[in-house]
């Protein structure tokens, strides 16, 4: 059963995430999160409409981990 419960987990881990998320998240203001996506810094955002933009939580994870281990 926990393998089962573990599997339905991971299934929803892979998701996207919107502006107010992204920013509680990377603890990174709107505009400094596109100033580094312009010079490659930051993982790029999806447009997923014509007015909304999201970015894949996986995306912003590994962002992080690659971020800590450059320290």
């Amino acid at each position: 059963m926990q393998l089962q419960n573990n599997q339905s987990a991971s299934m929803f881990e892979e998701r996207f995430i919107r502006e107010q998320e992204c920013r509680e998240i990377t603890g990174l203001s709107r505009t400094s999160r596109y100033e580094m996506e312009q010079e490659g810094r930051f993982p790029k955002r999806l447009k997923l409409n014509k007015r909304t933009v999201a970015w894949k939580l996986s995306d912003i994870r590994q962002w992080m981990k690659d971020l800590e281990n450059e320290q």
